[in-house]
Parts: structure tokens; sequence; C-alpha cells
């Protein structure tokens, strides 16, 4: 390579340079001709609207029911601030379980279709079943924006024992609002 093709590479090299954006913004120019102004609106509307999420009723684990187990846990229902709620508690997907005499099923191949009885009340003194009906035996709330939790009571009454297995049941909780 010759000088007179290095200078012309140098000359392009540094042409573009000269055209490479700045890696930081320029500062605006200072103008003293006069000013114009506009106002715009910001919104966001806020809807009623509410969300539940549940933690596992686990029974832990027994020999026989010759007395009734008594087990709690949580839900977390979370709504727009002064919105009113219910939660209800359906009867669970096991076939044959309603909401008055809960089921759990087996889970072990050939088991399935053995079940065992529980239920779900919305008092500690397991006096008051939860249901799935508004108005009638539904637990409500109203929101303040923030998670409320909310107890389950659960409760495997005194029984004939099943054949030994892992006893489950899906329950569904929703929350109308």
């Amino acid at each position: 390579m010759n000088a007179t093709t290095r200078r012309g590479l140098s000359a392009a090299f540094a042409a573009t340079l000269a055209i490479t954006p700045a890696w930081r913004p320029v500062a605006a120019a200072t103008y003293s001709n006069g000013t114009a102004t506009a106002q715009f609106n910001v919104t966001l509307t806020i809807q009623a609207n509410c969300s539940v999420s549940a933690n596992p009723l686990a029974f832990g684990t027994s020999g026989v029911l010759t007395s009734a187990i008594n087990q709690q846990t949580t839900l977390s229902i979370t709504c727009s601030n002064s919105t009113p709620y219910n939660v209800g508690l359906d009867a669970g997907g096991v076939s044959g379980s309603t909401v008055s005499a809960r089921l759990m099923a087996g889970t072990a191949s050939g088991n399935t279709s053995t079940t065992l009885g529980f239920q779900l009340y919305q008092d500690s003194g397991h006096t008051t079943i939860w249901g799935n009906t508004q108005g009638t035996d539904t637990v409500g709330g109203t929101g303040n924006g923030s998670a409320q939790t909310v107890n389950v009571y659960g409760q495997v009454q005194t029984q004939t024992t099943p054949k030994p297995d892992t006893y489950q049941a899906a329950v569904t909780a929703t929350v109308y609002f």
C-alpha cells in the first residue's frame, strides 16, 4: 500500500467518523422568540376486577378414621378497591360429590372409584358449609385493592376407613364480583 492509498483510506475513515451519530443526545438549542403551550389529559380507567388464588388443603396421614381430622388453608382474594365480592367453593371434581357431601377419590390404579368424605366450612367451628350459591352459602367481602386472606376450614369426618391410598379432590374457588 502506498502513501497515497493510505491517505485516501484515512480520509474515508475520518469521513465515516464524522457522520457517525454521537453516543449521547445533543442538548436542545435555546430560543428566545416566544413560547407556546398545550395541555393533554392523562387517564386510566379502573374497572371492577378480582382474582383468586388458593393454597392446598392437606389432611396429612391417618391409619383409621375414628375421629374427625381438621385442617385449614387460605384463599387470597384481590379485588379493585370498593368492589364487593362473593367467594364460592364447588363440590369438587369427584363423581357423586355434592356441596353438602364432598368426596375425595383414591388415586391408585384400580382404586379411583373408592371415595372418602370430607367437608369445607366457612368457620372454625365447622357449622357453616361453604358452597357455591351466591347469597346462600358463599363468603362475601369488599375489595381494598390489595390481597385479602380468607380461611377455609376442612374436616374429614369419622367414617368407615377405606382402602389405603392417597385420596384427593380438586375443588374450584370462584370469586364473583
